[in-house]
């Protein structure tokens, strides 16, 4: 094989990757948890974005239950952008297993 078509295959493959990235960032993801009482966003980045907490949840005797309720909920967006973000970038890559 041409080292020279491989080196241009390569650069394009890593263009076509930093679209899919930028286009993933713009991206969001919510999770809720605690039917719909507690939402958090991500985008494909894997930021955090939003949280968004129903005031009836919201009970001073039982915080480590709003604490669960929030992080699962966190936990759930961030899964969805990287996963939706590994999934982009292996159709990019053929299957390689190049790292995020």
């Amino acid at each position: 094989m041409n080292f020279q078509k491989l080196v241009k295959q390569a650069q394009a493959m890593q263009a076509g990757m930093a679209q899919v990235q930028a286009r993933l960032a713009q991206e969001l993801f919510t999770a809720e948890t605690g039917g719909g009482k507690v939402k958090a966003t991500a985008n494909g980045a894997g930021e955090l974005v939003s949280l968004s907490i129903d005031p009836a949840v919201v009970d001073p005797q039982d915080v480590d239950f709003l604490q669960t309720l929030v992080l699962k909920a966190a936990q759930d967006a961030l899964k969805r952008a990287k996963d939706t973000a590994e999934n982009e970038m292996r159709k990019m890559t053929g299957g390689f297993g190049f790292p995020m």
